[in-house]
């Protein structure tokens, strides 16, 4: 019999090895750790946290399509287990994504700007909710033409060369308004062009989300159906 699971879209999100992930934490109603130990704060010079995140939202600004490949690798601490998967994205403002993840997870997430789709091949179900009830993070809505870093987060800059990622920034993001999905994003940023290299979030249960970007494309045309998703035949699908 084929396992139904009524989950948040984050933790759906989240569990994307498992599930297609985009982006999240866990809100199993695990009871909350703490936080993990803030990393060193930047030395104080050069461009501060919110003039980086003023160059990184007017790069995205600037565009309108948005596709990379990604690399994601979530963290389960409570259980020590590591899922990694790749595949690739894309963004069309205002609000389109498309996340496709390559074989044998097979997983889709797809917005058309109205509806978000999250479709699970290993459990032959597919999730259904509107964008405006969705909880999916300011951590990337800017990428979709719908966040704006400086006012959604808190941003300090951190240490770039103890974060292992000489040559660039890295952002710590703490959401103004507190979120059950998350507590902190890490944004790892390129200095030459102002692109978002990695993400990495972190909620309240210690797990880890990260994903890496690799081969961006900029304002190229989008084929058309890419933000269109029917699942298979058999397929379950869920809503709200």
């Amino acid at each position: 019999m084929r396992k139904v699971r009524f989950l948040s879209i984050p933790s759906l999100l989240a569990a994307c090895a498992v599930v297609p992930a985009l982006l999240l934490c866990s809100t199993d109603g695990h009871t909350q750790a703490a936080a993990p130990a803030a990393p060193a704060a930047a030395p104080a010079k050069g461009p501060s946290a919110e003039e980086i995140g003023r160059r990184v939202q007017a790069f995205y600004d600037s565009t309108k399509t948005f596709k990379a490949t990604f690399a994601q690798t979530y963290t389960i601490k409570v259980q020590n287990v590591k899922k990694e998967s790749k595949g690739t994205v894309t963004f069309e403002k205002p609000g389109k994504m498309s996340w496709a993840y390559d074989a044998p997870n097979g997983n889709r997430v797809v917005s058309d700007g109205k509806v978000i789709r999250v479709y699970e091949k290993e459990n032959e179900q597919m999730f259904e909710t509107p964008v405006k009830n969705s909880q999916y993070p300011a951590a990337l809505a800017f990428l979709m033409g719908t966040g704006q870093l400086v006012k959604d987060f808190n941003l300090k800059l951190l240490d770039a060369a103890q974060m292992k990622f000489e040559g660039g920034y890295v952002l710590e993001g703490t959401p103004k308004d507190a979120t059950p999905a998350y507590q902190k994003v890490l944004l790892y940023v390129d200095a030459q062009t102002n692109q978002v290299r990695r993400v990495l979030i972190l909620d309240a249960q210690g797990n880890k989300n990260r994903f890496d970007f690799s081969a961006p494309v900029v304002n190229q045309p989008v084929p058309k159906g890419e933000f269109d998703f029917t699942p298979p035949p058999g397929t379950r699908v869920v809503k709200p």
